[in-house]
């Protein structure tokens, strides 16, 4: 099993939050579509005898693309890969995109799963991240799209400055009410070199509160687990039948084709990413070349990425998989290091397994780099 993710480079605005590559400039978007399609065909024995099971239209702001351009980029995998019988096709989307019209026409197309960035239903809340909908906007294209499509997720965003409790629990509330089988849900994250990060330097927005950001990701977690939700990833909460198989394909480690500027690739020994600028990626294709650089991970590499996608999700870390494929210095050093964890009630073994506990969940990636192999130099 293999999956391909498409990158496309291009959002209406800035979202305050954001750090992904993509530009507001559409004027290059045909030359864009182009060279995504010829990097396809350059890159068509990446994936040998490998059946492609989902299919990932990520970004930036993928449902800017019209139907002709996202079909363009569709025949384009099915003409080079082995594509599955029935794949999960995932386009993210932002509600001011999806009118009834496009809904249609999307619909009509071989996409069978939205994955819709609504972050909250407060126009204060939207306001402040600097998103191009409102929360009427929201409310809307989740109806509409319910009609269209069996298979809908819905993003949110917890840990939001002056983002209270039950403004939070009403989110959630009116999330639920769509019926959608699908929810993931982000805390609000200050990346360097972003607007969110200037603003708060400043002063003019308070810093993210860590501890109301994990009590809100606490209130999330019970009350969609009460609903029928199974939360199978940190982020990620899906009715049964319904969880993301190109994202539950990243965290067990499948391979992977990254598509687009800045997308990255994975095969299990190596790992590839494409340049994050646009027009350099647009020129390099265009010479049959690929603007990308590769890096070989060392079997510590390859234990550490196994603990923290592992980790993360309720399958947990297979004890006998990190023995039998890291070898017994990886196995005794997680064993050792997962003990003042376990101690501490945030890690459990079960078995063949180390999980994460409900305490030890908002710590996610905090437990996952004490328990990494780390060489010192």
């Amino acid at each position: 099993m293999s999956g391909i993710y498409v990158h496309i480079p291009f959002c209406k605005q800035a979202c305050h939050y954001c750090d992904f590559h993509f530009s507001t400039s559409f004027g290059k978007k045909d030359l864009m579509v182009a060279a995504i399609c010829r990097e396809m065909e350059l890159r068509k024995e990446e994936l040998p005898a490998q059946n492609v099971e989902t299919i990932y239209f990520g970004g930036g702001t993928p449902s800017i693309l019209n139907i002709a351009d996202i079909e363009q980029i569709l025949d384009q995998v099915y003409r080079h890969y082995k594509v599955s019988s029935d794949p999960e096709i995932t386009l993210e989307a932002n509600p001011d995109d999806l009118s009834g019209l496009k809904l249609g026409q999307l619909s009509g197309s071989s996409i069978n799963r939205l994955s819709i960035g609504v972050q909250s239903f407060y126009d204060e809340d939207l306001s402040l991240l600097n998103r191009v909908h409102n929360a009427w906007e929201a409310a809307e294209c989740i109806g509409a799209a319910m009609t269209y499509f069996k298979n809908v997720s819905i993003d949110l965003i917890y840990g939001i400055p002056n983002l209270s409790n039950e403004r939070w629990l009403d989110n959630i509330t009116r999330a639920l009410s769509f019926k959608v089988p699908h929810i993931s849900s982000y805390a609000l994250t200050v990346e360097p070199k972003t607007a969110l990060k200037k603003f708060i330097a400043e002063g003019i927005l308070p810093d993210v509160d860590d501890e109301q950001a994990e009590e809100q990701f606490r209130l999330l977690a019970a009350h969609l687990e009460k609903e029928g939700f199974i939360h199978y990833e940190i982020s990620n909460f899906g009715k049964p039948g319904y969880f993301s198989k190109n994202n539950t394909a990243y965290w067990q480690g499948k391979p992977y084709l990254g598509i687009g500027p800045s997308a990255h690739s994975y095969t299990g020994p190596t790992r590839s990413w494409n340049c994050s600028n646009n027009m350099k990626y647009i020129r390099t294709i265009g010479l049959g070349l690929l603007p990308s650089e590769t890096e070989v991970l060392s079997q510590d590499d390859r234990y550490n990425e196994f603990v923290m996608t592992g980790l993360r999700t309720m399958w947990g870390i297979s004890l006998t998989k990190v023995r039998t494929g890291f070898g017994v210095d990886c196995y005794n050093h997680l064993m050792k290091e997962s003990q003042k964890h376990i101690e501490k009630q945030l890690l459990i073994r079960e078995r063949d397994t180390l999980l994460l506990t409900k305490k030890g969940k908002f710590l996610a990636d905090g437990i996952a780099s004490d328990l990494f192999m780390v060489k010192l130099n």
